[in-house]
């Protein structure tokens, strides 16, 4: 099993300084992206924090400067199901799927640095943070159905109580890219800061980390009273928009009538004509699988839509888009995945056991 990046430093480094703890995920070359063993170490230094009351917060940031997190490790993933290894990769998943969720719970606050690539499993870390710190070069996606899996980690249930009406829909489904102050706007950060003023921010909650209480809600108010500083104000809005992704996306119960709103559709054509070629280019049969968790998983507790997600995953991960994507998005990158089948009107009934 690989302990470390480079036989000297682990893949997560864990970090007390006064009353904060840090978890920096270690792998810049791979974007930070999660394996098993980061995951593990993950979870080694949450239960340190639980346990040991003199840590008032923990801090999430990533190593380099091009992201915090792009994700799971996927083409490790499809190695490991290449060889015949599902129950290893679903191993992996619930280990990760837990740590999300004990996030969620966490009875500490909980701050994460947003930096750069922030993507799949990194949305999942920050999911269940109080404050997520986004910059101007933050990047946030769930491009998952562009590979022929869906967007995990418990998005299909949490995006309904940060993101405004018919964008849990939308971003799920089409893989949409945001940028700095958009991840403000739509719900994935909380708050939008400078890449410079990092370091200052890192420094400053180690020195005022004693002062912050022990309890969160307390905690939590003092921390964004230090951080106020720092925050840029003025995120655009974009109601046009907003009106746009609600009336398309919104409780929506069927792809091809998603799709058919979209080719008839007589607002923000260019969008429209976008959104339906992107939807065209991903696995029909992720892109079902992904509406129907988004309709069971809405409203539900996270322990229940963390749940679902395993089903789906051990679904998708065994059918055969998933190689079929990764090969042709990661590998060979053709762009040119054979999806079977190779239509949304083809997909029949998703039988994922919820």
């Amino acid at each position: 099993m690989i302990q470390t990046k480079d036989n000297t430093e682990p893949l997560v480094l864990v970090k007390q300084k006064r009353n904060k703890l840090s978890i920096v995920l270690n792998r810049p070359k791979a974007l930070n992206s999660l394996n098993h063993e980061m995951v593990r170490l993950i979870q080694e230094a949450l239960d340190k924090a639980k346990e040991d009351h003199s840590i008032r917060l923990v801090l999430f940031h990533g190593a380099g400067d091009r992201g915090f997190c792009s994700g799971g490790d996927i083409r490790d993933m499809a190695r490991t199901i290449g060889e015949g290894g599902i129950e290893k990769a679903l191993c992996f998943l619930k280990d990760e799927y837990s740590v999300d969720l004990g996030l969620h719970r966490f009875q500490k606050p909980i701050v994460v640095l947003a930096d750069g690539i922030t993507m799949g499993g990194g949305l999942g870390l920050s999911a269940g943070a109080d404050i997520v710190l986004a910059t101007e070069r933050t990047r946030t996606a769930m491009p998952e159905t562009r590979i022929g899996i869906f967007p995990d980690v418990g998005a299909t249930g949490w995006m309904f109580h940060k993101c405004p009406p018919g964008y849990p829909e939308y971003l799920g489904l089409t893989g949409y890219e945001m940028r700095g102050p958009e991840c403000v706007r739509v719900g994935f950060a909380t708050h939008l800061v400078a890449s410079e003023t990092l370091p200052q921010i890192r420094k400053g909650l180690e020195n005022n980390s004693a002062k912050f209480s022990q309890e969160k809600p307390e905690a939590i108010e003092q921390i964004t009273a230090f951080l106020e500083p720092f925050i840029i104000k003025g995120i655009p809005h974009k109601p046009e928009m907003d009106d746009w992704v609600k009336t398309i996306f919104a409780g929506k119960t069927s792809i091809v009538r998603m799709l058919d709103d979209l080719r008839q559709c007589s607002i923000l054509n260019d969008l429209c004509e976008g959104v339906f070629q992107r939807l065209s280019e991903r696995s029909p049969t992720a892109l079902v699988v992904t509406l129907q968790l988004l309709r069971y998983n809405e409203g539900r507790p996270m322990e229940e839509v963390f749940e679902a997600d395993l089903k789906a995953a051990r679904f998708l991960l065994t059918h055969p888009d998933f190689l079929e994507g990764v090969r042709a998005r990661l590998i060979d990158k053709d762009d040119r995945p054979k999806w079977r089948p190779d239509s949304i009107e083809k997909v029949g009934r998703i039988d994922l056991g919820l």
